[in-house]
């Protein structure tokens, strides 16, 4: 038991608050099972004078998206002086922009494919690279605005420079890789194991493959070569720690293991905030390596601090 008081921030206002509101009340559930006092706090623009009337000892932050993985939330943190947990204000912001975030990775040795920043507007008909290729906005999660362009496509996809983009007018064009869907999640500076997300009827692991039920098989610990499996957990601790981030985070990647078990491995991005629900990808890998559920949010509780 602990007489802790935790404040869990759930919801918000970004294109993620259903994810958000799933992993912030099984989180306070969990919370509660492990003997917390524990406040659900459904995200609004006041949070800050919430925030400062609850006076929580912690705040286990399961917000996503825009003004919760960014910075944002954290910056609030850090002024009132409550222990969170995650990432900070800096790691927090530079992997919302993925742009950035690969810059910072490939420095470190992490492998990234080639990509550029351009407005959306500036397609104007034409490619901006060989297809096949990659669209997505540039600071979003949960592959929302993910277009793939495939090779026979004769154009860019109209939907990127139309009024029906909600994403915002920067949008990252990337080289699309081939291959197998890995994750691999980094808990308190070790790396956990390594998942295979299969999509069972998605072309990618878009929202309706991260949420919908059935969308997708996990794997864990995925079916391929030793060295591999390892080398995908050394690039997320990598990642984890070139970037500044804390408690828990996941990598994404992609293996094109199409003509040798030595192809090519390219990291996507880092998620500083993974989602959290028991069936999440992150706790499912703890509960690999032998971690409850309680014991993972009890644990990502004990860690938090400011100034992270």
């Amino acid at each position: 038991m602990s007489d802790k008081h935790v404040a869990v921030l759930m919801g918000g206002f970004s294109s993620e608050r259903p994810v958000s509101l799933s992993s912030g009340n099984a989180c306070a559930d969990a919370l509660e099972g492990e003997g917390y006092r524990v406040t659900r706090v459904d995200v609004g623009r006041d949070v800050a004078a919430v925030l400062f009337e609850l006076r929580p000892d912690v705040v286990f932050n399961a917000l996503h998206g825009p003004f919760g993985e960014d910075g944002t939330i954290q910056g609030i943190l850090e002024y009132l002086e409550i222990p969170y947990t995650h990432s900070g204000v800096l790691a927090s912001a530079l992997a919302m922009d993925k742009q950035q975030a690969k810059h910072v990775a490939k420095a470190a040795g992490v492998p990234v494919a080639e990509a550029k920043v351009m407005n959306r507007f500036d397609f104007a008909g034409h490619h901006p690279m060989k297809p096949p290729y990659v669209v997505k906005p540039v600071r979003e999660g949960s592959s929302f605005g993910v277009v793939i362009v495939k090779e026979n496509q004769s154009h860019p996809p109209q939907v990127i420079g139309s009024s029906e983009w909600r994403y915002g007018d920067e949008v990252m064009v990337e080289r699309y890789v081939y291959g197998r869907e890995l994750t691999c999640g980094v808990m308190g500076g070790v790396a956990l194991g390594v998942t295979e997300v299969i999509p069972t009827s998605h072309e990618f692991y878009d929202y309706d493959a991260k949420y919908a039920a059935g969308g997708s098989r996990h794997v864990i610990p995925a079916q391929i070569s030793p060295n591999i499996y390892q080398k995908i957990q050394t690039l997320a601790l990598k990642a984890h720690q070139a970037i500044g981030c804390r408690g828990v985070s996941r990598s994404d990647f992609r293996y094109d293991d199409r003509f040798s078990e030595n192809g090519e491995l390219i990291w996507l991005e880092v998620n500083t905030q993974p989602g959290m629900t028991p069936t999440s990808l992150v706790p499912e890998m703890a509960a690999h390596a032998g971690h409850s559920f309680g014991e993972l949010v009890r644990w990502m509780v004990e860690d938090a601090s400011c100034l992270r």
